[in-house]
Formats: C-alpha cells, structure tokens, sequence
C-alpha cells in the first residue's frame, strides 16, 4: 500500500492537457515528460525543481524517481525557492541527504 495521494490522472491537466503545476508555461503533459529525459543535466534540473516547487508533492514521484532527485540535487535545489527547506527536510529524514548538504 502506498502512502501517496497523488492526483487523479483525470484532474492533473487542463483540457489543453497542461498539467497543474505548469500554469505558468505553455507545455503539455507530453512534452514535459518529454522534457525530463533531456540531455543536458540543466534542463533536467530546471523541471524536475520547477515539478518540486509547484507540484503537490505527491505528485512529484509519478514523474521522477527519488535516485533522480538526489542526483540532480547539487543543481535544481537552487530552482525550489521557498519550498527548498521542505524539500531538503523530506530528503534528510528519508536519509538521502546529509544534514546541511548543498
């Protein structure tokens, strides 16, 4: 059983199909998820902390692993504004970030 509540598949996009949390970008779901398999670790780093600070974060891990995130996270923890605290707090108690870590 998984703890997660992540949003129905029907209410995640628009009927433009652009999910929720790219209210502010003209992409759809497809191309987004396009978009995290990008070459370049920038770009990956870029959307994956843009899904981080505007996603529910139950949301977050229908489209990233949590390995990616640690991965990434030396680069797209600077893209998470306001909700980076929460994000670096989440990932210290599941013991995938050490305390303080940048």
């Amino acid at each position: 059983m998984s703890l997660l509540n992540p949003t129905r598949a029907e209410h995640l996009v628009d009927p433009a199909g652009r999910p929720y949390f790219l209210w502010d970008v003209d992409m759809t779901l497809e191309e987004f998820r396009a978009r995290l398999n990008d070459a370049d670790p920038d770009v990956r780093a870029y959307l994956v902390g843009k899904l981080m600070r505007q996603a529910k974060p139950d949301d977050v891990f229908q489209f990233v692993r949590l390995d990616d995130v640690v991965a990434l996270w030396p680069r797209l923890s600077r893209h998470l504004g306001k909700s980076r605290s929460m994000w670096e707090w989440v990932l210290e108690q599941w013991g995938v970030l050490a305390r303080g870590r940048e």
